[in-house]
């Protein structure tokens, strides 16, 4: 009996043991992958239990494994794998088979194999991403802010962060994607031909202490895991639904992509493959913010240079080693896996100066190689033209050259407002719009630098320029008729506002009418002001003109040095030639047209696209004080 017990505890022992050893997948990234990508090479990142030392094999016609790396932390492999042009569609097992030895009665040494199996699919390319260009109208929404459709997810107890609350301006007020879809009508109306959304990725994040108040990571800009959609937005399901709905009402969408960092709370951080996963320091380094030590490749020191791209960005965002390859293929997989899974058709690319720019080339070549005309944007918030070129397409003789098709146009964009509302003089005014146009020539393609007056992280352009409808018409104008693909921000139709104080969500303010039970509803004329419908009407007058504009999308800009309060350029092709007069003058003038006989050729009269009258007589323009105005020119 005693003998028999003893057996008994042995093979529970053995049992106990061998369940140990067995090795367990519990993830894998990318989730799925395609056939007939240009690019035959995938990198599987496998996370679990116990598979280190495992023999991985798949078993599927035109797959080939081509090599299984272990790395410093045993709860990872990294498989490489090649998917033939012979591959097809279909269902397989990836499986992992591990050896190990047990001590058994007189030391006699038993082998025992332990086997794990995880699904895997590829899947038939089926998206084909949409063109991106000058001939666009960009329209960002940030999510959270929008429109409420489904306040069951609101908020969820298993997350980090529990909270949404309307009446605090830092925490999520459960906006989501269902919102956003059910108001597609209203912003094609409006004339908008593309959707940029703040990052819809999953941000699990605990709140955090940002200048003494706690903050939602409600802004998007913390992912937590890659491969999902966050499940208060509405999900993977969700997001595919509105990227359908969009498509179908003729709408694109951009998704914002942030490579140079991810959330605190990222899955992977909590258990990362090797420590060279993030950028390390002896003490915690943040980024300079500045960008004169990446483009001073004269002057400037490697010192500088590391704080400004290996620095983090803020403590709760970790800032990502694009030196390691395991993280740069991780990123670049997923921008791949994106625009194959839900159909995305361009990327705006956060804080693009701080992420490693060899990287950013790198990436940006992996997407243009299986979509040649997508559309990716940088955001640099810089302040010279020479910086900004610097970061995209451009003509400079400099030791690195960027691969970046669009910049943001800060530069631009810093001098709007400033334009509009100081008195005119030398190097002001509309001097200011003028000279910053002037510097061109050190863009590749000036036409896909995508232009705004505000965005989520700058002071609402109602305000910028004191309330003035004037001036606010003016910078709208000028936004949809200068060069580039032009860019709004959710409520400057309606004449949103605030600055940026005490924070950026003043700035962020819920949009009217997104909520059940909001006092007023934007999204309806007959809930809008005089005032409001006055600028809505006239965003939705220009940019549905600007539709049909061959020369306002993809024509020359030819541009007169502002005199005497009033600014003259002309957009023009074979088909179209636009004359665009925008005065800052207390008086109203009348314009001699002889400076501009060049443009203006054979013309003898036009039509005025704001008011839609005949100008009869060019030869007696009168520019009223503060105004501005779209003449198409005919013969």
């Amino acid at each position: 009996m005693k003998n028999l017990l003893l057996g008994i505890h042995c093979l529970l022992l053995f049992a106990v043991f061998a369940q140990a050893q067995n090795p367990t997948i519990k993830r894998i990234d990318p989730t799925n992958w395609w056939v007939g990508m240009k690019n035959p090479n995938l990198q599987l990142l496998v996370y679990g239990d116990n598979i280190k030392g495992s023999q991985v094999a798949i078993n599927y016609g035109g797959v080939t494994i081509n090599r299984v790396i272990e790395v410093e932390n045993p709860n990872y492999l990294f498989i490489d794998v090649t998917i033939g042009t012979e591959a097809k569609a279909g269902k397989f097992d990836i499986e992992l088979t591990k050896t190990f030895y047990l001590k058994g009665k007189k030391n006699l040494i038993t082998e025992q194999t332990a086997k794990t199996t995880f699904p895997y699919e590829l899947h038939v390319r089926d998206q084909k991403p949409q063109e991106i260009n000058s001939k666009d109208f960009i329209y960002l929404i940030l999510p959270d802010r929008f429109s409420n459709a489904d306040p069951s997810n609101d908020k969820f107890s298993d997350m980090a962060d529990t909270a949404s609350d309307r009446n605090n301006p830092f925490l999520r007020h459960g906006g989501d994607l269902q919102g956003i879809i059910n108001h597609l009508d209203y912003i094609k109306d409006l004339g908008v031909t593309t959707l940029w959304l703040n990052p819809v990725i999953e941000n699990n994040q605990p709140q955090t202490n940002e200048g003494g108040a706690m903050r939602s990571a409600y802004h998007g800009y913390g992912f937590t895991d890659h491969y999902n959609v966050d499940k208060r937005l509405g999900g993977n399901v969700a997001y595919k639904k509105l990227i359908e709905a969009a498509h179908a009402k003729g709408l694109k969408v951009i998704q914002d992509a942030v490579y140079n960092h991810v959330g605190i709370n990222h899955w992977i951080l909590k258990d990362v493959p090797m420590k060279d996963w993030l950028h390390q320091w002896a003490t915690y380094t943040n980024t300079s913010y500045r960008d004169e030590p990446v483009v001073d490749f004269v002057h400037g020191n490697t010192s500088d240079f590391k704080v400004q791209q290996n620095g983090w960005f803020v403590p709760f965002l970790p800032d990502l080693n694009h030196d390691n390859p395991f993280v740069a293929t991780y990123l670049m997989q997923h921008a791949l896996w994106t625009c194959e899974y839900f159909g995305v058709d361009g990327w705006r690319v956060d804080t693009y100066q701080y992420n490693d720019l060899e990287f950013m080339n790198r990436l940006n070549r992996a997407l243009l190689e299986e979509y040649p005309k997508m559309f990716i944007t940088g955001e640099n918030s810089v302040h010279s033209v020479v910086s900004q070129a610097y970061y995209t397409r451009n003509t400079i003789n400099a030791p690195f050259k960027s691969n970046l098709p669009s910049p943001n146009d800060f530069v631009l964009f810093h001098a709007v407002a400033p334009a509009l509302t100081e008195g005119f003089d030398w190097g002001k005014g509309f001097n200011r719009l003028y000279s910053t146009l002037a510097e061109d020539m050190l863009y590749e393609e000036p036409l896909l630098n995508m232009t705004f007056l505000d965005n989520h992280d700058e002071n609402r352009f109602f305000s910028m320029v004191g309330e003035n409808m004037n001036r606010y018409k003016q910078g709208i104008g000028f936004l949809l008729t200068t060069r580039g693909v032009p860019q709004l921000y959710y409520g400057t139709e309606v004449l949103m506002k605030n600055f940026k104080n005490p924070s950026d969500a003043e700035v962020r303010r819920d949009f009217p009418g997104g909520w059940v039970g909001d006092a007023k509803n934007k999204f309806l004329a007959s809930d809008r002001t005089e005032q409001e419908n006055e600028a809505f009407n006239f965003v939705k007058k220009m940019a549905n003109y600007r539709k049909s504009s061959s020369a306002l999308q993809t024509g020359k800009l030819t541009q007169y040095l502002p005199q005497n309060g009033i600014y003259v350029y002309f957009r023009h092709d074979e088909q179209q030639n636009i004359m665009v007069i925008m005065s800052q003058s207390d008086n109203a003038q009348t314009l001699s047209l002889k400076r501009f006989a060049e443009n203006i050729g054979t013309a003898t009269h036009g039509k005025d696209i704001l008011t839609d009258k005949t100008i009869s007589d060019l030869n007696n323009l009168i520019v009223p004080s503060g105004s501005i105005q779209v003449i198409e020119l005919m013969k």
